[in-house]
């Protein structure tokens, strides 16, 4: 929050924990894995265990009562919900 100035929490999932609990993740396959080396991205780094599993993208917002009052899921990186969908899925609270 302080490095961006942020008004509200971001949360990350180091390990994937979370993520696997949603059914959320997927095990790079070993035939893939040098690809991702030879551009540099080191993934069991990322995850902090030695581990080739990648998040599926997803965005929830959870009421305080751990209600889902959003859901965006999609197995292509490049699709994301609309800002406005999740703003107004906020202003509901």
């Amino acid at each position: 929050m302080e490095k961006n100035e942020l008004q509200f929490l971001v949360l990350s999932d180091r390990g994937n924990r979370v993520a696997r609990k949603f059914g959320l993740v997927f095990a790079l396959p070993q035939e893939l894995r040098p690809y991702y080396e030879k551009f540099g991205i080191n993934i069991p780094g990322h995850n902090g265990e030695y581990s080739y599993e990648i998040p599926i993208p997803a965005t929830y917002v959870i009421d305080q009562a751990q209600f889902i009052r959003f859901a965006f899921v999609n197995t292509d990186y490049t699709k994301h919900p609309e800002p406005t969908e999740v703003l107004a899925a906020l202003q509901q609270f």
